[in-house]
């Protein structure tokens, strides 16, 4: 729902036990998985009591997000607040990788305080409409693991947030489960500790179940860690019954990862009274679900905020209703805990894949990893490529010229979600696809000068392999139609821990279009898609 756009126990000392946040600068503790439930390292159960932390952009500025762990003064204003709430984590959809956060990690580690952090912002993540899992992305995304990786109080990644909405763009969940896989690989790769990566969905009836056993599905290296779950179903003085809580829950009962709502607190009814906490945190849903993150700190021209910030003087925040009444209700929640040890994990087996129908679109074969190293050392192995410099117009022409012409020379920048059929550079930038397909129709003409001149926008080149890419294009295949089962090599396009930036607005995007080839249902369709920089205050957040 964050508004950013694109395309957002049985008594009170027991339960202060339960809720306590365990956590001192010197004594952090990870949180760890196991089965369907969060755990202390300890072997103590961790509920989640959260709050989405976004602050809107001024209307006045150019920036497309504000980076609210980059903001010391915010940290410093904010956080003593959110442990007056009884906060134990908090949810950032959106930051910029290569500004320094230390401060406020710190700070929020040092009042038992986590973060489950989303890696895309408005400026970079899948587009529903016109979805894709590029290298461009993937080294974004690796930025924000990178920068937050080494802070024990993250316990997870969001790799996408309400990107499938509706049955007529669910084949974009392939590419977002492309990304899940691809950044536990790059976990894994670089030996960080153990950190979950997720998803986090709307409550879409018409999809919610095939998303949810989606991106659990398949093999467990592919699958998310953890889901989130945005639901607004409670309103007012609702009940377990009337707001669809027990069916979700049942849906749920044997889910293998944890599950918790990623975000929650219908505002229909103001003051809010949050009388779903006690639901949330008691008998019914305890076994099921993992507590929740109310939606959302900031007062906004939504009406959801928990605190006003005074623009004025912006070192002062005033407590809302809403803060009030949710403070009342954590501190009356009392949900019943099981200790790791004594905890035997039996729902072990993944959903079932949904059937791809004409309410599915999204095939459990997942797009290719994104492989810079493999995209660089084709474009180095061709004898014609692109001429650098084309706009995002001019090669979305030149990808319709040249497809045209010979459909087959496009079959390795193809994607088709649904068939499940992809192209081993479909996750190459669009220059590097444009070059693959250039390159197959000049070889089909024999290597004629004049089957690479594109009117001038293409020139032709000694190609080379260099015997580190002679493997990699070994397994594309000369039409790149082979699976490259090598991991990608990369590293994330900036650090976070190191930078000495202090600005915490990131502007919009001044790249342009962003040009990519589609094959959807056998027909090459060909369009430039811009990437739209978030607008503060409409639709939902995307990333």
């Amino acid at each position: 729902m964050k508004p950013f756009g694109f395309a957002p126990i049985a008594a009170a000392a027991l339960s202060g036990a339960l809720f306590a946040s365990s956590v001192t600068a010197t004594t952090a503790q990870s949180i760890v998985i196991k089965g369907s439930h969060f755990f202390y390292e300890n072997g103590t159960e961790f509920f989640l009591r959260g709050v989405a932390y976004q602050p809107a952009v001024a209307s006045s500025s150019t920036a497309s997000f504000t980076d609210p762990l980059a903001d010391e003064a915010g940290c410093t204003r904010d956080v003593p607040l959110m442990k007056e709430l009884g906060t134990n984590v908090i949810r950032v959809y959106a930051i910029n990788a290569s500004l320094d956060h230390s401060a406020c990690m710190q700070l929020l580690q040092d009042n038992g305080i986590y973060v489950f952090q989303d890696l895309s912002n408005p400026d970079t993540s899948i587009n529903r409409d016109s979805p894709s899992w590029d290298t461009t992305l993937y080294s974004e995304y690796a930025a924000v693991v990178d920068a937050m990786a080494n802070y024990t109080n993250v316990i997870g990644f969001f790799a996408g947030n309400e990107v499938s909405n509706s049955p007529n763009n669910t084949d974009a969940s392939a590419f977002v489960k492309a990304a899940v896989r691809d950044m536990k690989e790059y976990i894994s790769t670089k030996n960080y500790r153990s950190i979950g990566v997720g998803y986090a969905t709307n409550d879409d009836a018409n999809i919610r179940i095939n998303l949810a056993h989606y991106f659990n599905c398949g093999d467990a290296a592919d699958a998310i860690d953890f889901w989130g779950y945005n639901i607004y179903s409670w309103c007012g003085d609702s009940s377990y019954t009337e707001s669809g809580y027990d069916q979700r829950t049942l849906e749920f009962a044997n889910y293998s990862v944890p599950a918790f709502f990623a975000e929650y607190g219908c505002n229909s009814v103001t003051p809010r009274p949050f009388t779903e906490v006690q639901a949330i945190y008691g008998s019914n849903m305890t076994n099921v679900w993992s507590g929740g993150i109310v939606y959302e700190w900031f007062q906004e021209t939504n009406s959801y905020g928990l605190v006003s910030v005074n623009t004025a003087a912006s070192s002062s925040a005033s407590k809302l209703s809403d803060f009030t009444s949710l403070s009342a209700q954590l501190a009356k929640a009392t949900p019943s805990s099981t200790a790791s040890s004594a905890y035997s994990v039996t729902n072990t087996v993944a959903q079932a894949c949904p059937t791809v129908g004409s309410d599915w679109a999204a095939s459990s074969n997942l797009p290719p990893k994104a492989n810079a190293e493999l995209c660089s050392c084709m474009v180095a192995s061709l004898g014609c490529k692109a001429n650098t410099g084309l706009s995002g117009n001019e090669t979305s022409a030149l990808f319709s010229t040249v497809c045209g012409l010979d459909s087959n020379a496009c079959a390795g920048v193809s994607a088709n979600a649904t068939s499940g059929v992809y192209g081993a550079y479909s996750m190459c930038t669009s220059y590097q696809m444009l070059s693959f397909a250039m390159d197959q129709y000049y070889q089909s003409q024999s290597s004629a000068s004049t089957a690479c001149d594109f009117s001038g926008n293409a020139q032709v080149q000694s190609g080379s392999k260099s015997s580190s890419c002679s493997s990699l294009l070994a397994q594309a295949g000369t039409a790149g139609t082979g699976t490259v089962t090598a991991a990608p090599t990369g590293t994330g396009s900036s650090s976070g821990s190191s930078s000495s930036g202090s600005s915490t607005t990131t502007s919009k995007s001044s790249a342009g279009a962003v040009v990519v080839p589609r094959f959807d249902m056998g027909l090459l369709q060909m369009g430039a898609y811009a990437v739209v920089a978030g607008m503060a205050g409409a639709g939902m957040i995307l990333l």
